[in-house]
C-alpha cells in the first residue's frame, strides 16, 4: 500500500487504470488468489508489472502485463482447491449480482475455497492455521497468503490458504465470517487425516484478514450457529464441528478504534497481535487490547520499530530477502505462542 499521505492520490490513478487494464486486472485476480496452481516465477513478474503500473502510472510495462495475463497455465500438477460449499448453498445475505466494472476482485459467483499446505509425511505436525490474507485478497494473496502458508509449513503446522469472500468487497461481516469458520470446521472434521488435535486449529488474518477473524469469534464461537445468522440456512454434516478458532493470529488487522463489539454470545479464544510501529493500525491495537484485557481474553502483543503495514512475507517479492527483517519475527514468535497456548497444555514447570 503506498504511504498515507499518497492513498487519495493513488486511488484516483488506479480508478483510470481501472477503466483502462481493469479486464486484464480482473483476470489476474486468479493468478494471486490461486498461487499455488501456477508457476511461482510468473506469477511474481505478473504482480511486478501490476505494482509498476498502479503505484508509479508508468504504462511503458503494459503491454507485457496484458501478454502475461494471456499466457500463464495452471501447472501439470496443480492442486485442487477445496470448496467450503455445495454448490449453490453458499449462505449470503449480500444483494450482489453485477460485476461489470471490475470494482471488485471477484464475480458474484465466486466460491470460497482452500488449498492446502501440508508438512512433509515424516514430520509429525504440531497443529493447524487457516490463514485469510487481507485487503480484497488479489495481490496480498502472494506474501500473507502464499508464502506465509509456507513459513508456517516449515515451522511444522498444517495449513490452509483461505480464499473466502473478503470482508466489505462487496460481502459482510458474517459472510466472511461464516466461510472461515467453515474452513475451521472442515480441518476439524478431517483432523485425524491430517493428523492433528482438532483443539489446535488457529486462525492467522492479516488486515482485512484480521478483521475476518475478528468476524468468525464474533459471529461463530460459543453456541453460535451459521442457522441464527442466515435464515433459512440448512445445516450438514461440518455444522457439527466447532466454528471459531483456538488461537487467533491477529497480524497488523485489529478492529478499528472505537468500533463496537458485543461480546454476550462471544468465547474469544487466545489472541497474539503482530503490528509494525509504523503502521496506522497501531492505533487500533492500543483501542482493542485494553478491551480484551477487560474481558479476560489471554493476549500476547509485540511491536515492530519502523516497519509499516503489510509486510509479513514480503520477502518473495525481493528474491527472499525480507525489507523489515525484524517483522519476520513474527512468526517464530507466533510458533511459541500457539505451542504455550495449544491443548493439551504443556507441562508447567516445578520450578
Amino acid at each position: 500500500m503506498p504511504e498515507e499521505r499518497k492513498i487519495p492520490e493513488f486511488l484516483v490513478r488506479m480508478q483510470a487504470l481501472r477503466a483502462k487494464y481493469g479486464e486484464y486486472m480482473h483476470k489476474a485476480v486468479t493468478f494471486y488468489d490461486d498461487m499455488p496452481c501456477y508457476p511461482k516465477e510468473e506469477v511474481l513478474r505478473l504482480a511486478a508489472l501490476e505494482q509498476k503500473l498502479l503505484f508509479t502510472g508508468d504504462e511503458s510495462g503494459a503491454g507485457a502485463y496484458i501478454a502475461l495475463v494471456g499466457s500463464i497455465q495452471k501447472l501439470p500438477d496443480a492442486p485442487e482447491p477445496i470448496y467450503l460449499w455445495p454448490e449453490g448453498k453458499v449462505p449470503t445475505l449480500t444483494e450482489y449480482s453485477d460485476n461489470s466494472d471490475y470494482r471488485y476482485n471477484h464475480d458474484p459467483d465466486f466460491r470460497p475455497h482452500m488449498f492446502e499446505v501440508l508438512v512433509p509425511q515424516d514430520v509429525t505436525p504440531k497443529g493447524a492455521v487457516v490463514v485469510c490474507p487481507g485487503g480484497a485478497h488479489g495481490s496480498s494473496c502472494i506474501h500473507e497468503g502464499y508464502q506465509v502458508t509456507q513459513d508456517l509449513a516449515a515451522l511444522g503446522y498444517q495449513c490452509f490458504l483461505l480464499l473466502n469472500r473478503p470482508n466489505n468487497n462487496p460481502w459482510n461481516a458474517k459472510e466472511c465470517g461464516a466461510d472461515a469458520a467453515r474452513a475451521i470446521r472442515y480441518v476439524r472434521a478431517h483432523a485425524a487425516q491430517y493428523r492433528i488435535d482438532p483443539q489446535n486449529v488457529a486462525f492467522a488474518g492479516f488486515s482485512n484478514g484480521g478483521l475476518t477473524g475478528e468476524n468468525t469469534i464474533r459471529y461463530f464461537s460459543g453456541k453460535q450457529t451459521v442457522a441464527q445468522h442466515f435464515p433459512g440456512y440448512e445445516p450438514d454434516e461440518l455444522d457439527r464441528y466447532y466454528g471459531a478458532p483456538d488461537a487467533f493470529l491477529c497480524i497488523y488487522g485489529p478492529r478499528f478504534n472505537g468500533a463496537d463489539f458485543d461480546y454476550t454470545d462471544v468465547v474469544y479464544p487466545p489472541t497474539f497481535f503482530a503490528v509494525g510501529r509504523g503502521d496506522s493500525a497501531m492505533d487500533n491495537l492500543h483501542w482493542m487490547y485494553p478491551s480484551l484485557l477487560e474481558h479476560g481474553v489471554p493476549v500476547e502483543v509485540h511491536t515492530f520499530a519502523g516497519v509499516p503495514h503489510g509486510k509479513a512475507g514480503d520477502k518473495i517479492k525481493f528474491g527472499g530477502v525480507s525489507q523489515y527483517p525484524s517483522f519476520d519475527l513474527w512468526e517464530p514468535l507466533a510458533d511459541a505462542f500457539m505451542q504455550d497456548v495449544y491443548h493439551p497444555a504443556p507441562a508447567q514447570s516445578p520450578f
